[in-house]
């Protein structure tokens, strides 16, 4: 009797012994991967937001994609020009990296052109936002309801390097070529002086004109409108723009310190330590920062600089946020624990919110602590973090935060920088533009292209 109970508790202990391998056998492990692998799989899985993930009508990038399709304010249509600036070049990283055929990107930009033609513009610029099925403007605020400046020079930024990419190719690619260049040149800068005034203005409305009264000077995201408008062909602002608006007459030059790094420039709004880092990736996507000087700046150092203190203020982790560190790291304006909100390295901004796109993005400034980032994330997080287009766009392990969202702004930078880290393409396209090395020049850049 007892020999046949003990075979009994022998064999359910081998049967659980059994069951437990099987699922041990059948729990998802994350394979190792070279970094030239896992940089190749973050890039193609990022890639899809703006290519399986496009709004179907107009090919634009959506503003935002919920994995669990809920939309409280019944906005998955509405498509972004600024973050589809930052995805019209993954399209072309896209294509050298062999994710989709020259023929398939040449027929999706092409129906983007075709759409960008015919939506709402003011004064040759485009909207912050987009009805993506009828191309109307979207108002991104109460007064905000006509032509954004910056947004539509993130836009014109990846259409030059459509253009710059295809203007030698077949005749459909060089017309396409054609095309993306009228719309270029009727961007009219000097309109977005506000009556002459030596400033850009980021907005203009047709029913409030210039109420929301933006003039735009730095430091900030929005340096390569200001080189746009100096390269315009057709609209070209004069040199005293730049110096006596974005400049500020010189005081954009202003030290600020955080432990053994110093930032040289004034950054708007006074954060002690540096801005938000997508201030350092959405004019650069193609301004190429290596060797780009003016009179007030080294801007690749200035960059450099800007990742390294987010990265050492998240490794210091002064106010003792769960899971940040030398592996995990990066503030930037993301989706928050509530709303949204521009995470910054100080005691104010840090809401304890880690974006991917802030160290992923960095890659090019900091490739070691950006690389060990994604490693970690993609290897040890991979199920909290990690979704159908790449990494989710913000998390936080203090609040147990992971929501399965992602945002067009932040998932653009992270296949285009990417792709300037390992071969520099979209900075190649758009500093071979010759107005833009033009406009360089009067402004009293010089930079190695």
């Amino acid at each position: 009797m007892l020999k046949n109970l003990f075979l009994a508790i022998m064999l359910l202990v081998s049967m659980a012994g059994s069951a437990q391998e099987s699922i041990t056998k059948e729990r998802p492990r994350v394979a190792p991967l070279s970094d030239a692998a896992l940089l190749n799989r973050v890039q193609k899985q990022t890639f899809q937001y703006f290519w399986t993930g496009a709004e179907p009508n107009s090919g634009m990038a959506c503003e935002r994609i919920n994995i669990n399709n809920i939309y409280p304010e019944n906005d998955k249509h509405i498509v972004t020009t600024g973050g589809s600036g930052f995805g019209i070049m993954a399209i072309l990283a896209g294509i050298e990296r062999k994710f989709i055929t020259r023929a398939q990107g040449l027929q999706r930009l092409t129906k983007i052109v075709s759409f960008l033609e015919k939506a709402d513009r003011f004064y040759g610029a485009w909207p912050h936002w987009l009805n993506g099925q009828t191309g109307r403007v979207k108002p991104f605020g109460k007064e905000d309801d006509g032509g954004d400046l910056v947004e539509t020079s993130f836009l014109i930024q990846g259409l030059l390097c459509v253009r710059q990419y295809f203007q030698h190719g077949n005749i459909a690619e060089k017309k396409l070529a054609t095309r993306i260049d009228q719309l270029w040149k009727q961007v009219d800068f000097n309109w977005y002086r506000k009556d002459g005034q030596n400033v850009l203005y980021w907005h203009w409305s047709p029913n409030y004109g210039w109420k929301k009264n933006f003039a735009v000077h730095g430091y900030n995201e929005c340096l390569v409108m200001y080189v746009l408008a100096a390269s315009s062909p057709t609209h070209s602002i004069p040199a005293i723009v730049y110096h006596e608006g974005w400049a500020e007459n010189g005081a954009i030059n202003k030290i600020s310190y955080y432990q053994n790094d110093t930032l040289h420039l004034h950054m708007q709004g006074n954060p002690p330590h540096g801005g938000p880092l997508f201030w350092a990736h959405y004019s650069y996507l193609g301004l190429n920062p290596k060797g780009l000087k003016d009179q007030y700046a080294d801007y690749w150092k200035e960059n450099v600089t800007q990742a390294t203190i987010n990265y050492q203020w998240c490794v210091t982790n002064p106010k003792q946020f769960k899971g940040y560190g030398a592996n995990s790291w990066g503030l930037t304006a993301s989706y928050s624990v509530k709303g949204y909100a521009a995470h910054a390295p100080d005691k104010d901004n840090d809401l304890g919110v880690i974006a991917p796109t802030a160290a992923i993005s960095s890659l090019p400034y900091t490739p070691q602590q950006s690389m060990a980032a994604i490693r970690y994330w993609y290897e040890k997080m991979n199920p909290k973090l990690w979704g159908r287009y790449g990494f989710y766009d913000a998390f936080s392990e203090t609040d147990y935060w992971y929501p399965q969202k992602y945002l067009a702004i932040d998932q653009g930078p992270e296949v285009v920088m990417i792709e300037n880290y390992r071969s520099g393409l979209l900075w190649k396209l758009f500093m071979s533009c010759p107005e833009v090395q033009q406009g360089l020049k009067k402004l009293g850049f010089v930079s190695k292209q």
